[in-house]
């Protein structure tokens, strides 16, 4: 039955009308089945589709970059895919990535701000699990980032959660895969990106477990590095503990190369992106000698050379001045003109 006859038969004459007040309430139903109708009709061609899905994109400007990315979402989320929904992984690189990393990532900050008591703990035997995670909570309620004079989590990129969410409405687990800690991130990761702790990799420091004097069992970290997942780490720790090999890698660094180099050695559709910062106005443009966030030719050059070589591989160096019209949520952020805007 035709959409127009559904709607016929729903409105039935109230007795005793007329034809003109029937018709009067009749017209506006009709009119929004019929609207509804063609809408359904439409938007069951694919590029009204697509459309739709870049929506859900809304701080990425209209271009390559974002067309890119939806038709490989929707290249693995159609339901003709022969990607099963637990091979979507994606993977996300931290400083630089999904927020600000200059002058110093967010973490170096912290150490420094918190050495003396960092230090004193460390002298006792190392720092219980749970009191470092307490300092680093309470790190972030207060410490702001010098040039924008904002909190950390104000200094998240909004095109980034939106990509995030877009994943993970997909089908996508997401991931963090960052040189920072695996325990600081945790503090934070699943607040500030709705990432869960278990989905977090990241450096890690010498754990020790030990007995307390009130007989209960605690981790203490030590100072001493156990792992810096950077460069070819990355690759291994993904192997590692995720035990997949991702469909989508996402990073600003040569750190995050063998990242994006393994992800790409899979077979079926792959997305490897590049952050690249560029943008001096509303946040920083990297020098190429930059030592928080470094992006050599070489692998920038990898990137845009692999670039439509393969029509399953999706390889983006996103241009954050061209392809981002907003960075982050909060309208009031803005730069101070201090020494901190220049990056390092």
């Amino acid at each position: 039955m035709s959409t127009f006859d559904q709607t016929l038969r729903s409105v039935k004459s109230p007795a005793g009308a007329n034809s003109k007040s029937f018709i009067a309430t009749l017209a506006p139903r009709l009119a929004v089945r019929l609207i509804a109708a063609a809408a359904a009709v439409l938007c069951s061609i694919p590029a009204c589709a697509a459309q739709l899905q870049a929506d859900q994109l809304p701080s990425w400007n209209d271009g390559e970059a974002k067309q890119q990315i939806s038709k490989f979402v929707q290249t693995v989320s159609d339901p003709s895919s022969s990607v099963p929904p637990d091979q979507r992984i994606a993977v996300f690189d931290l400083d630089g990535t999904l927020w600000t990393e200059q002058p110093l990532p967010a973490q170096l900050v912290f150490f420094g701000d918190r050495r003396t008591e960092l230090a004193t703990l460390e002298l006792t035997g190392g720092i219980p699990v749970e009191r470092y995670t307490q300092m680093v909570e309470q790190w972030l309620e207060t410490a702001k980032q010098p040039c924008f004079e904002q909190s950390y989590s104000d200094l998240v990129y909004k095109p980034m959660l939106e990509l995030l969410q877009y994943m993970r409405n997909n089908g996508f687990r997401t991931y963090i895969v960052s040189g920072s800690g695996i325990e600081f991130i945790r503090t934070f990761s699943e607040k500030a990106f709705g990432i869960p702790p278990e989905q977090v990799i990241g450096s890690s420091a010498d754990t020790d477990f030990k007995v307390g004097p009130d007989g209960k069992p605690v981790l203490k970290l030590k100072w001493r590095p156990d792992s810096i997942d950077d460069g070819k780490v990355k690759a291994v720790s993904i192997n590692k503990f995720i035990g997949r090999r991702p469909l989508a890698a996402f990073g600003n660094s040569d750190g995050d190369q063998q990242m994006l180099q393994w992800t790409a050695a899979g077979d079926g559709p792959r997305l490897m992106l590049l952050v690249h910062h560029t943008d001096d106005a509303r946040e920083y443009k990297y020098k190429r000698d930059s030592l928080n966030g470094r992006l050599g030719d070489r692998t920038l050059n990898e990137v845009r050379s692999q670039s439509g070589k393969d029509p399953k591989h999706w390889w983006i160096v996103v241009d954050m001045q061209k392809d981002w019209n907003t960075i982050y949520a909060p309208a009031s952020v803005t730069k101070n003109g201090s020494s901190a805007c220049n990056p390092r």
